[in-house]
């Protein structure tokens, strides 16, 4: 039995893990909002930011009961009662979700719309610019951005984006602007949208913090890839910033067998040319995990979809905890490679079937075949059926997440085919 000084010390070891407990996941909900900054990040810090009051900003949501996000000008229609609460969107059809002068930053996009079909979601193009910039900074499919991913929906939440249910659409990623903001949304689908419903949650604020940045979020595919050649994630962007993460999505080429996913995310950083300065070790790795990879979700990674039979996969990575920052520029790219026993990949090659052997396992030997004079596949000598790394060719597309001190665009969103 526990006298009584040694409960009253038990009951306090619980209150001081029960609040620390409290203390991390509050640092985690609120640390995004310091992912546009170049602030130190803390627990302290980030804790007080819930009770600290900001004198600089004003809260407003942009929504179609709100359209102008106006002060004293929500729910005016039918008189309050809901005369708003969506809209339509034809064909073809643009329509501005928020625009606002002055400086300030979005905090919360949320969506949900009556067609969520995967070729509607990604039909949809979402454009988000920057003071008064030429060139959309965000220009992404709806879906793929909002990790809908090869417009597959399902449940999940992380930390800078969620679907409760599988039927909306909310992202928290911190988006600060100078001069004004507008979000724009376009059907490029074949279908009329009846019912969209959105707000834009933001502040207005009287200055713009001197080492803010601008978030940016671009669209790039390949159908397929180019054999022996690297995926880019993110090509070349010039000027300071950080790589934020990437939602990846791949259509399996079923002519191969094996495994798609061993390439490497390479990132090239201030300079590099032919050679990254940070480089991983296989695609499952990238996103934590290994041995393969199916369904999980978790803060900074995961997997939405992972399904082997129609050889469809989505995933996502976000360096929140391992910041990955550039001064001068930076590209980001993926390695198009499998891994098959080399008899198969040996089959594959005698049927012509566009592959290329590039490293062998031979029982924990590895074998670098592109090193040295070059070799035939077929007179390597291994002691036994050798895993083979090989480089293949899939269908892949990401978004690409990155903050830049530049509001303009970098690049155009390639279209979804």
């Amino acid at each position: 039995m526990l006298n009584r000084i040694q409960l009253s010390v038990l009951v306090a070891l619980i209150c001081l893990i029960i609040i620390g407990v409290g203390l991390w996941n509050t640092s985690l909900s609120v640390s995004q909002w310091h992912l546009a900054k170049g602030q130190k990040e803390t627990s302290a810090s980030l804790a007080s930011d819930l009770s600290t009051m900001r004198t600089d900003a004003e809260t407003r949501w942009a929504s179609f009961e709100n359209p102008q996000a106006a002060k004293g000008a929500g729910a005016i229609e039918n008189k309050g009662f809901k005369g708003h609460p969506f809209d339509s969107l034809d064909i073809g059809e643009s329509k501005i979700l928020m625009h606002t002068d002055g400086s300030g930053e979005i905090r919360r996009m949320w969506f949900t719309l009556d067609a969520e079909d995967a070729d509607t979601l990604r039909s949809l193009r979402l454009q988000i610019y920057w003071d008064g910039a030429s060139s959309p900074a965000v220009d992404a499919p709806f879906g793929d951005f909002f990790a809908a991913i090869l417009g597959h929906t399902a449940p999940f939440e992380n930390v800078l984006f969620a679907n409760p249910e599988g039927r909306s659409f909310v992202c928290y990623i911190p988006m600060p602007f100078r001069t004004g903001a507008i979000v724009k949304l376009t059907n490029q689908s074949k279908k009329k949208i009846t019912r969209l419903f959105y707000d834009v949650d933001f502040l207005k604020t009287r200055t713009w913090g001197s080492d803010s940045l601008y978030f940016h979020a671009v669209f790039r595919q390949e159908q397929p890839t180019t054999l022996g050649h690297d995926f880019e994630i993110l090509s070349k962007v010039s000027g300071e910033g950080r790589y934020l993460g990437t939602h990846i999505g791949v259509v399996v080429n079923q002519q191969n067998t094996g495994w798609w996913g061993e390439g490497e995310v390479k990132v090239y950083l201030d300079g590099d040319s032919s050679q990254p300065t940070l480089a991983g070790t296989g695609t499952e790795d990238y996103i934590g995990t290994g041995w393969g990879q199916a369904v999980f979700t978790g803060r900074f990674q995961g997997c939405t979809l992972a399904d082997e039979k129609s050889g469809q996969y989505g995933f996502y990575r976000y360096h929140i905890p391992d910041p990955i920052y550039f001064h001068r520029d930076a590209r980001v790219t993926i390695s198009q490679l499998g891994g098959e026993n080399r008899s198969r990949v040996a089959a594959m090659m005698k049927k012509g079937i566009p592959v290329k052997p590039v490293a062998m396992d031979d029982r924990g030997k590895w074998i670098n075949l592109l090193d040295g004079p070059p070799q035939n596949f077929a007179d390597v000598k291994t002691e036994s059926d050798a895993g083979t790394i090989y480089a293949r060719q899939d269908n892949v597309s990401a978004v690409a997440f990155f903050y830049l001190n530049s509001p303009e665009g970098t690049q155009s969103a390639a279209p979804v085919k």
